[in-house]
C-alpha cells in the first residue's frame, strides 16, 4: 500500500446505523441487544465468550434455518435505551454494564464473561434502567 497521491471520493456514513449478517440459525427481535460473535455474525446479546456489542436491533430478523450471512439485521450504534436489569441500584449510575441476555443487563459482578453493554445512565429500579450503549 502506498499514501493517496489525489483526493479520494471516500464513502460516509452517519454512524447510527449500519448492518450485519446474522448468524445461522438465529431470530433477533426489534429492541433486542445485538451482539457481533467470534465469527462476526449478529447474535442475539447473551453472556457468551467472544460476544461483543453491536447495538440494538432496529428490526426484527428471522434467520432460523439459515446459513451464517443469510439474513442482515440494521443495528443502531448508539443511544441511551431502556432495558431491564438483573439487580441494580441508584450507586451504580455511571458504572459500566454487563449483558445477561438480549433484552437484560446487569453490573459486572453477575455475568460470567462480562460482555459491556453500556453506561447506566439513570436508574429506574432494581430492574430496569436506562444505558448509554456507545460508551
Amino acid at each position: 500500500m502506498s499514501a493517496l497521491t489525489r483526493d479520494r471520493a471516500t464513502p460516509y456514513r452517519e454512524g447510527i446505523e449500519i448492518e450485519y449478517p446474522v448468524a445461522a440459525n438465529t431470530k433477533i427481535y426489534a429492541g433486542s441487544l445485538v451482539c457481533v460473535n467470534a465469527a462476526g455474525y449478529a447474535a442475539p446479546a447473551a453472556d457468551t465468550s467472544g460476544y461483543q456489542l453491536a447495538g440494538v436491533a432496529l428490526e426484527q430478523v428471522d434467520n432460523s434455518g439459515g446459513s451464517d450471512g443469510g439474513k442482515i439485521v440494521r443495528v443502531r450504534l448508539a443511544g441511551v435505551f431502556e432495558f431491564d436489569a438483573v439487580s441494580i441500584s441508584q450507586n451504580m449510575v455511571g458504572a459500566a454494564m454487563y449483558a445477561a441476555d438480549d433484552h437484560t443487563f446487569d453490573d459486572a459482578a453477575g455475568p460470567t464473561n462480562d460482555i459491556k453493554v453500556g453506561l447506566l445512565v439513570k436508574y429506574v429500579s432494581a430492574t430496569k434502567g436506562w444505558i448509554d450503549i456507545a460508551r
